[in-house]
């Protein structure tokens, strides 16, 4: 689980399995208070689903920068913008069900779409 120095001090590195627990846990967490906030965007919600949702996408952005040091050695494939697209498009998602209650309907329909893309991308790889 760890790395020796050559003075015998232990350095802890992460498996890559845990990072990869750590980036679909917050993919969850940050999917189903996406999806609530568009149920009910209610003024008083507001405040905590944006720190809940800003946390698990910060959490994403986290693991998934560490997988792909570990897992690529730091070498970005096209599929990976695309996911980082998708990303930053449904983390501003949760925002925009407060702003523009009147839209949820097309806004979910935009999660939806940025969801797939982003499935797509990590179990295909087209591009």
């Amino acid at each position: 689980m760890g790395t020796r120095h050559r003075r015998g001090v232990k350095f802890f590195t992460m498996d890559p399995v845990y990072y990869k627990i750590l980036h679909v846990f917050s993919l969850l967490v940050l999917t189903a208070w996406t999806f609530a906030a568009f149920a009910n965007p209610a003024p008083e919600t507001r405040k905590q689903t944006l720190i809940v949702t800003g946390i698990a996408g910060l959490l994403m952005f986290i693991s998934g920068f560490g997988m792909v040091q570990k897992l690529y050695a730091g070498h970005f494939a096209a599929w990976m913008i695309v996911k980082i697209v998708c990303w930053l498009v449904f983390l501003a998602l949760a925002g925009l069900a407060f702003r523009r209650p009147h839209l949820r309907g097309k806004l979910s329909l935009i999660g939806f779409t940025a969801l797939l893309i982003a499935l797509v991308m990590v179990y295909a790889r087209p591009i």
